[in-house]
């Protein structure tokens, strides 16, 4: 019986300093490429406060910093590609959520990564139910990552 080869390349941008490697972004995209069985490449790029409120305000309209945004490149599925998006990461505000939140910040950096992967993948939190379903899904990544 055939199978399927499930890959998931990634290509990493680190425009600020963060304690966040390459090494770790893979080890969360592992866990999710299991889980999810994605095939494809994504862009993470961690940036800094400046950048993020700019790429916010330019594409949602929110002049504030937000802690990630994605962008999916198959949203319409017009485009047939490998590609499946980008993911933009504030460090700072990631840091401060996990002090707010008393949780380790490679905790959250790993939470922060997988909400924009499943934004990426179609998942969505605006109808309880469809958040219901996201937040399970993120947290099990989140937990098999931090080793819970």
């Amino acid at each position: 019986m055939p199978y399927k080869i499930f890959m998931l390349r990634v290509n990493f941008f680190k425009r600020i300093k963060s304690p966040w490697t390459l090494s770790g972004v893979k080890k969360v995209l592992r866990i999710a490429r299991k889980l999810l069985k994605l095939s494809g490449e994504v862009e993470v790029s961690v940036i800094g406060e400046k950048e993020m409120k700019e790429l916010n305000f330019r594409y949602r309209g929110k002049n504030k910093v937000t802690d990630v945004l994605s962008f999916a490149w198959q949203e319409d599925k017009k485009v047939k590609s490998e590609f499946l998006g980008q993911i933009y990461i504030c460090y700072p505000q990631i840091a401060r959520q996990a002090a707010e939140l008393s949780v380790n910040v490679k905790e959250e950096f790993a939470r922060m990564l997988t909400h924009g992967l499943l934004h990426i993948m179609g998942y969505d939190h605006v109808k309880k139910q469809d958040a219901k379903k996201m937040f399970k899904i993120q947290e099990e990544i989140v937990c098999l990552y931090a080793g819970c």
